[in-house]
C-alpha cells in the first residue's frame, strides 16, 4: 500500500514526492517511508533529477508517524526504512524543497531541518510533541534546530512541544516564506523548477559549502538520537502516554520522577 499513498512524479529536474493517505492526515506508515527511501536513491542516482520536492496532498503535509507503528520495536531499528529514510534526507546530495499545508507534526516538522528552502501556508501548524508522548526528537534535530532557531527556541519547540504557526517557524529559520493557504506547493514548486533550471555543479558546490556542517556529527546525532528513541518506546511514560492516547484522555505522569 505504500506506493498508493505516496505520490511520485518528475518533471523539469524536480522529483516531486508528496504524502498521500486520505484519512489519516498523511501519516506515514513503514511500507511509505520504504517508497521514501527507494524514490531518495533513486534520485541521488539519477542525472536528470535536480531537485527533491516534498509536498502533502488532502490538506496537510503529515501528521508524522502512524501511531501503530510506535508499538512495532521494528520500526526504528538501524536498518529500518524510518532510519534509512532519515539517513537519506541528512545525506541528500540534491537540493531538497518542501511545501507546507495543514498539519506537519513530527517527523513532518525534523525532516524540514534538513530542506534547502520551506515555504509554508499562513494556516499551517508544526509541532514535535516527542515528550509529551514520553519520546525524545529524531532526524539530527537535536543538533540542527538549536543551531538555527537558537538553543531556548528550540527548548520552546521541543519540551514544550505545543503547536507553532508558520509565522513562528518563520520568524524561527525554519520556514522561509509564508504564502496564502492553498499556495504553498504552488509556490514550492516554483522555486523548485527554478532551481533546477541552474547550473546543478554550482548548485550542489554551493549548497554544501552553505551548509557548512559536519557530516559525522549529523551521523552521530541521528545515531544518539535513535538509541534513546528506542530507549523511550518501552518506557513506562510512553506507555502511559499511549494509554491515554488510546482512551482519549489526558496522561498522568505525576508518579514518574
Amino acid at each position: 500500500m505504500g506506493a498508493d499513498n505516496i505520490a511520485k512524479e518528475i518533471h523539469d529536474g524536480v522529483m516531486e514526492l508528496s504524502f498521500d493517505r486520505a484519512g489519516k492526515k498523511n501519516a506515514i506508515d513503514r511500507a511509505m517511508y520504504s517508497v521514501l527511501v527507494d524514490a531518495l536513491e533513486a534520485a541521488a542516482r539519477d542525472t536528470r533529477v535536480r531537485v527533491v520536492l516534498f509536498l502533502g496532498r488532502n490538506g496537510d503535509f503529515t501528521s508524522g508517524n502512524d501511531i501503530a507503528d510506535f508499538m512495532n520495536p521494528a520500526t526504528f531499528t538501524q536498518d529500518s526504512p524510518v532510519m534509512r529514510f532519515i539517513e537519506d534526507i541528512a545525506a541528500a546530495p540534491k537540493p531538497l524543497v518542501a511545501g507546507v499545508e495543514g498539519l506537519a507534526v513530527g517527523i513532518g516538522v525534523t525532516m524540514l531541518l534538513h530542506c534547502d528552502l520551506v515555504y509554508a501556508g499562513a494556516g499551517a501548524r508544526f509541532q514535535m510533541p516527542f515528550v509529551n508522548l514520553g519520546l525524545v526528537p529524531e532526524a539530527g534535530s537535536t543538533l540542527l534546530l538549536p543551531g538555527i532557531a537558537g538553543r531556548q527556541r528550540a527548548a520552546e519547540l521541543v519540551l514544550l512541544g505545543e503547536p507553532a504557526t508558520a509565522e513562528k517557524m518563520r520568524d524561527y529559520g525554519i520556514v522561509n516564506e509564508v504564502v496564502p493557504d492553498g499556495t504553498a506547493a504552488a509556490r514550492a514548486r516554483e522555486v523548485a523548477l527554478a532551481l533546477s533550471a541552474k547550473p546543478p555543479a554550482a548548485v550542489r558546490i554551493s549548497r554544501e559549502l552553505l551548509r557548512g556542517r559536519d557530516a559525522g556529527s549529523i551521523r552521530e546525532s541521528i545515531a544518539r538520537e535513535a538509541a534513546a528513541f528506542r530507549e523511550r518506546l518501552s518506557s513506562p511514560e510512553a506507555a502511559e502516554a499511549f494509554s491515554a492516547f488510546a482512551q482519549k484522555r489526558k496522561p498522568d505522569f505525576s508518579r514518574f520522577e
